[in-house]
């Protein structure tokens, strides 16, 4: 035996170690093996309908897939965003045709299964799978088993597989847009800040609105400003409105959140330099910089190695209001006029203020809400000084007098350029339609 006649408690230690090093080297070696892609057809024509719906369900409606995106950043992998059910789903596939030599390649899925499911059964997940070392595939089949009929599985076109060059600086991630939104005015003045502050792109995963809003967004669309992303997650699976699995009993929290953010995020991953991670109601201002770009700029000066940005969230009561900026023709549009609230609740000391997040997308791996769950570069909390979350929304300290509110005007800096942009949209959406 390696060990038999050490007499040191010393060596006895050094051989335990060893030998558990060399298991576990071995172990993984072995891991890796049974992950690697083997060639299990030749001479085929790549075949199977191509998936074009943004969720897809495998047999059996455990699993659902959203899109597949190439990622060499560590090795050379198919990483899919999809949604598993955290204890029935335990063992996938990924079915790679190579063209033009017809091989087919089958690679074991490692499931990751994102540890910020709240409760709830269903949960997003990376479906992980080494990709062939002789190929390039433009398209996977995700099966439940590694042997079967390649042509009875949907195919999915991998994303990401070319590199480009950045499109825009700045990219809006908002989902889910759920509950028939009808929060016009309040949408179009966070989307006119938003393009004020350098936003070029907004990603809206879209479940339903009203007739009103989809006008709305029709003219964004238009213009080149919003990109939809059909997100019907409620045809598939029992949904919630809450966070948590205990404040309401369904197969996946908050409308599949979670899932849309990382699919944004790797969506976005070649084509914007930051992606920022926030709601319809929310708007990241700066209080020490015009717009986000010299603050991100500055940020990342006084922080480098770092390439998440986490900024605080503010309550800006919408039941506190000013008579400032009382615009008649703004009065017949549904929703809420912002610049009428300039009141934010205090801190409270036993709560901390939730953040939202600017990303380098290409260092995040896994993301939830406030915080992303993996990544390369490091994660610093902005300072308050420096900019805040202007979150106008239903007050969550609602017996607080008028009083105990703090008086902050910084949304009154972009009034002029805010109000004539509002008012262009106006004029060609709504107030057009009420004529």
């Amino acid at each position: 035996m390696l060990c038999a006649g050490k007499k040191s408690y010393f060596a006895v230690a050094v051989c335990i170690i060893t030998l558990t090093s060399m298991l576990t080297v071995s172990y993984l070696r072995l891991q890796r093996l049974s992950h690697q892609p083997k060639v299990i057809q030749e001479g085929r024509r790549c075949r199977g309908k191509i998936a074009n719906s943004t969720i897809t369900a495998l047999k059996g409606n455990k699993t659902f897939i959203i899109s597949p995106y190439f990622d060499n950043r560590e090795s050379k992998v198919t990483r899919v965003i999809g949604i598993v059910h955290h204890e029935d789903v335990k063992l996938l596939y990924c079915w790679f045709c190579c063209q033009p030599n017809g091989k087919i390649y089958v690679s074991k899925a490692n499931i990751d299964v994102h540890s910020d499911r709240f409760g709830f059964p269903y949960g997003a997940a990376d479906i992980v799978c080494l990709e062939p070392e002789n190929c390039d595939p433009t398209h996977v089949s995700i099966h439940q088993s590694p042997h079967g009929n390649i042509d009875q599985l949907p195919r999915f076109e991998i994303k990401n597989r070319k590199a480009e060059t950045f499109s825009v600086d700045f990219t809006v991630c908002i989902s889910a847009m759920f509950g028939n939104y009808n929060n016009v005015l309040q949408f179009i003045q966070s989307m006119e800040m938003y393009k004020i502050l350098g936003v070029q792109k907004v990603v809206i995963y879209k479940n339903n609105c009203s007739r009103l809003m989809e006008k709305v967004l029709k003219f964004y669309i238009e213009e080149g400003t919003v990109e939809i992303i059909p997100w019907p997650i409620n045809s598939y699976l029992k949904v919630s409105s809450k966070w948590h699995f205990s404040m309401d009993a369904k197969d996946i929290g908050y409308y599949g959140q979670i899932t849309a953010l990382n699919d944004c995020i790797y969506r976005n991953m070649q084509r914007s330099r930051f992606v920022v991670l926030n709601d319809a109601d929310e708007i990241i201002l700066p209080l020490k910089h015009p717009d986000w770009k010299t603050m991100m700029k500055s940020l990342q000066e006084q922080n480098p190695g770092t390439s998440i940005f986490r900024f605080e969230n503010h309550i800006f009561p919408e039941t506190v209001s000013t008579h400032m900026f009382n615009i008649s023709s703004w009065n017949m549009v549904p929703g809420v006029n912002i610049l009428q609230h300039i009141y934010r609740e205090p801190d409270r000391k036993e709560v901390f203020n939730p953040r939202k997040m600017i990303v380098d997308p290409r260092k995040v791996i896994q993301t939830s809400v406030h915080s992303v769950l993996r990544a390369y570069g490091n994660s610093v909390n902005v300072p308050m000084d420096v900019a805040l979350i202007y979150h106008c929304r239903e007050p969550l300290q609602r017996d607080l007098p008028r009083e105990s509110l703090i008086r902050d005007t910084t949304l009154w800096r972009y009034n002029l350029s805010l109000i004539v942009n509002v008012n262009k949209v106006l004029s060609q959406t709504v107030l057009q339609a009420q004529k």
